[in-house]
């Protein structure tokens, strides 16, 4: 599903570089950790027609990824926005070649192009929907829950997003907090359609225990094993009769493709930030559709910037499962965008504005702002 029309070139004048801590309403707990303040770097394109705005996923620490706010800043304003800017005049089509050089740091690529599309879209006055050939208007949205103190309390927490109208469950699961709390969720809330994240939690010796979750009817299992544990994925799908979901270990359309083929997973999660960004993501898109294969959009904790511009993504025809594009109400009091993504019936609607469609709250960034740089040529 090759993009209908590319965006037209931008002329990058200068990359402004913001560190964020925005606290969340609740501490948010999985099995590599709990967060209680997001930190995340948004990044500003200066163009000649104009501003864009990107969002960098990483986390303080490297415990999901081994991408982290430090490490991502430093690459950034060393190799990666110098490296546009020498460029000076490209498409946004061309970011991810231009910083093919550079290994790795996919996030902060993903940041980086995400700032450049919203700059060339919003000078056209086109939505990033309709530039990533979004075929519905709302997308059915799922929720996240971290892990709570005990059953009981996951129970009651899970009782709450489903009276607020979230149309999925996805419950972080870790050793020692996986059968029980599958058990009690199923047991108060019946056939809820319901998932669970593992977070790389397991190796192939749990195979017993994850068989354990067969009985529950679960719609996947997500990364149960380590990243690069493709061929043991694949070992463990044969075990069990719940999908298996990859999440960390598809860092590109190669990885998806290569999981494919091994057949280590029945469904692919998609972060256009872990992959390098919504381009590439719309390439494993495309791969699993033409594969048969159902896709899902994952979530980082995203601010407004991010999590409209993954309703655009989740909002592709082969995106069939609920993704965790859950209300800003879910993780942040204020967020840093002026409409910020709310849940109607279970929905949330994707943006029709020009570029990703959201129009900063600039008080609530500089509130939540705690370093800045500017990078120029």
């Amino acid at each position: 599903m090759p993009l209908l029309r590319p965006a037209a070139p931008v002329t990058l004048d200068a990359v402004e570089l913001r560190v964020l801590h925005l606290p969340l309403v609740s501490p948010f707990t999985t099995s590599f950790g709990t967060e209680t303040v997001r930190e995340v770097i948004v990044v500003t394109a200066e163009t000649a027609d104009g501003r864009g705005w990107g969002e960098v996923v990483t986390q303080e620490a490297p415990l999901y990824s081994s991408e982290y706010t430090q490490g991502a800043w430093d690459v950034l304003t060393r190799y990666l926005a110098p490296a546009l800017l020498e460029r000076r005049t490209f498409a946004p089509e061309e970011v991810a070649g231009i910083l093919r050089p550079f290994v790795g740091h996919r996030m902060a690529k993903a940041g980086l192009e995400l700032a450049i599309l919203d700059a060339a879209l919003r000078g056209e006055g086109r939505s990033f929907g309709s530039y990533l050939g979004a075929e519905k208007s709302r997308v059915a949205s799922g929720v996240s829950v971290g892990i709570q103190s005990d059953p009981a309390a996951l129970v009651e927490t899970v009782g709450g997003y489903l009276d607020e109208g979230y149309v999925r469950i996805k419950i972080k699961i870790k050793p020692g907090r996986d059968i029980d709390d599958t058990a009690a969720v199923r047991a108060a809330f019946g056939s809820i359609p319901l998932q669970v994240d593992a977070n790389s939690a397991y190796t192939l010796q749990d195979a017993d225990t994850l068989a354990e979750l067969d009985r529950f009817e679960l719609l996947l299992i997500e990364q149960p094993l380590q990243e690069d544990d493709l061929v043991d994925h694949a070992t463990l799908a044969k075990r069990l009769t719940t999908p298996v979901c990859l999440d960390e270990s598809i860092v590109s359309d190669k990885a998806a493709a290569d999981a494919l083929a091994l057949g280590s997973a029945a469904i692919l999660n998609i972060k256009a930030g872990r992959v390098g960004g919504y381009l590439e993501a719309v390439a494993i898109h495309d791969r699993a559709l033409a594969a048969g294969v159902p896709v899902w959009c994952g979530g980082m904790l995203e601010t407004g910037i991010g999590r409209a511009a993954n309703a655009a993504l989740a909002a592709l025809p082969g995106f069939t499962l609920p993704g965790d594009i859950s209300a800003s109400a879910r993780f942040y009091d204020r967020d840093i965008v002026t409409e910020p993504a709310v849940l109607d019936d279970g929905y949330v609607r994707v943006p029709t504005g020009p570029g990703v469609g959201v129009e900063i709250d600039t008080a609530a960034l500089e509130r939540f702002t705690v370093r800045r740089e500017r990078i120029t040529r």
